[in-house]
């Protein structure tokens, strides 16, 4: 828990949930400490995507909450999406991962592929029917992963296995799994597990749509003055952005033993011009992979109209 400001009082207090991964660490500490004149005091709960998606499915959350924008359909009764403070970008998509082996390759082309160290691409045909561990079966990363398993696996027939993030590459390494789903620092690190990347999403994402990556959302309750809300968490990112050196020891406290130099490559990657406003291209690119998604029935669906109000 962030220490309480006692300049606020508590009837201004408002619970917020968010990972202890950098770029939300960075984007929140001067609101988490009391340095947007006007805030409210923030009783901060540090907790992973897939608890903070949970309790905004249930609607019995925090007032303000960090959820992938895949968890979306099962929120938007009780709240809002707020136009700042998440994450979408470019060139920083999930990867599917895989061990290098004879059996996991092919020369055909396909959008999103990368090559591997031997020169030859991995065939994403060859998933079909294998072993694939996803972090979450309600994320972003996985939402990405079936549309484009749809369009690169025959009859995208795959055996998903959900397992911790942190056992995903161990997993592939080890030949627990055939292929891997990761996201964030794994992009950095998962040569050091001697694995090779089958494809990017963010790179075959935007190829076939030509819009940003939609990973991150900051959602309220819509009983909150939520433009208000929005204009405190985005002050809060200018000051971020103004003053980089002055969440160092915030960031890295809850870094989880990550170098320093993957956390600043991590906040580089997933704080950017859409952290401070999504934009038009920011909810173009939430409606194409939410309504993607719902024609797929990989989602509840709802209007999607709603997502600015």
């Amino acid at each position: 828990m962030v220490e309480p400001n006692r300049n606020q009082s508590s009837q201004d207090k408002l619970s917020i949930a968010y990972s202890p991964c950098p770029n939300d660490t960075f984007v929140f500490h001067a609101l988490a400490h009391g340095l947007i004149p006007g805030a409210p005091e923030l009783d901060v709960t540090y907790a992973d995507i897939d608890i903070t998606n949970g309790l905004a499915a249930k609607g019995t959350g925090p007032d303000v909450l960090k959820i992938s924008y895949a968890a979306l359909p099962w929120a938007m009764k009780d709240y809002a999406l707020l136009p700042c403070g998440g994450a979408l970008g470019r060139g920083c998509g999930p990867l599917v991962l895989t061990k290098p082996d004879a059996a996991m390759e092919g020369s055909q082309a396909v959008s999103g592929r990368a090559t591997s160290a031997k020169g030859t691409a991995p065939n994403p045909a060859s998933l079909a029917g294998r072993r694939v561990a996803v972090p979450s079966e309600r994320s972003t990363a996985y939402l990405l992963f079936r549309l484009w398993a749809a369009q690169n696996v025959p009859g995208d027939a795959l055996d998903i296995v959900v397992l911790p993030f942190h056992e995903i590459m161990p997993a592939v390494r080890d030949g627990l799994v055939d292929a891997g789903l990761v996201i964030h620092e794994a992009r950095f690190t998962y040569p050091s597990y001697g694995l090779q990347m089958m494809a990017d999403l963010g790179q075959w994402w935007e190829s076939d749509t030509g819009l940003p990556i939609p990973l991150g959302a900051i959602i309220a309750r819509r009983s909150l003055d939520t433009a208000t809300l929005a204009r405190q968490i985005r002050a809060s990112v200018e000051y971020a952005w103004s003053r980089p050196e002055a969440s160092r020891d915030y960031v890295m406290a809850h870094a989880q033993e990550m170098d320093p130099g993957v956390a600043r490559q991590h906040i580089d990657l997933y704080v950017n011009a859409f952290t401070a406003d999504l934009g038009d291209d920011g909810y173009a690119a939430v409606h194409a992979l939410l309504g993607r998604a719902m024609h797929e029935g990989l989602v509840p669906k709802f209007d999607l109209a709603t997502l600015r109000t």
